[in-house]
């Protein structure tokens, strides 16, 4: 079995009710490693072409770059851990080989894993 990651950044502001510490908008800068995990294929010796899986996150990150997370369709809450299981899930659409995703803010020493099953 391999596994083989991909990290994107993105940066992205929020607004999150019911926490008065977090009520005004803020921002943060986000890092996020997706794993894919398989056999690789015994004719190219590839899991998945990493061309492909960087096309793949490229849009996701379109989707949540310089936005107000609070506006993202699907996301719901923007909580690290919603953000995590959103990351997973349009990632894992279009590359079913998706067992994991890590969202990291360093600039907190906050981390969310969302993993399959």
């Amino acid at each position: 079995m391999i596994e083989i990651s991909q990290e994107f950044t993105f940066d992205a502001a929020h607004v999150l009710e019911g926490a008065p510490e977090y009520r005004r908008m803020h921002g943060h800068s986000f890092y996020v490693e997706v794993t894919l995990r398989g056999e690789p294929d015994p004719a190219t010796g590839f899991l998945r072409d990493l061309g492909a899986v960087n096309a793949a996150l490229s849009d996701i990150r379109e989707t949540l770059d310089h936005r107000l997370l609070n506006d993202v369709e699907g996301l719901g809450k923007p909580t690290l851990e919603n953000l995590a299981k959103f990351i997973f899930s349009r990632a894992q659409a279009a590359l079913p080989e998706v067992v994991r995703v890590k969202l990291r803010r360093p600039s907190y020493g906050q981390t969310c894993v969302y993993e399959n099953g």
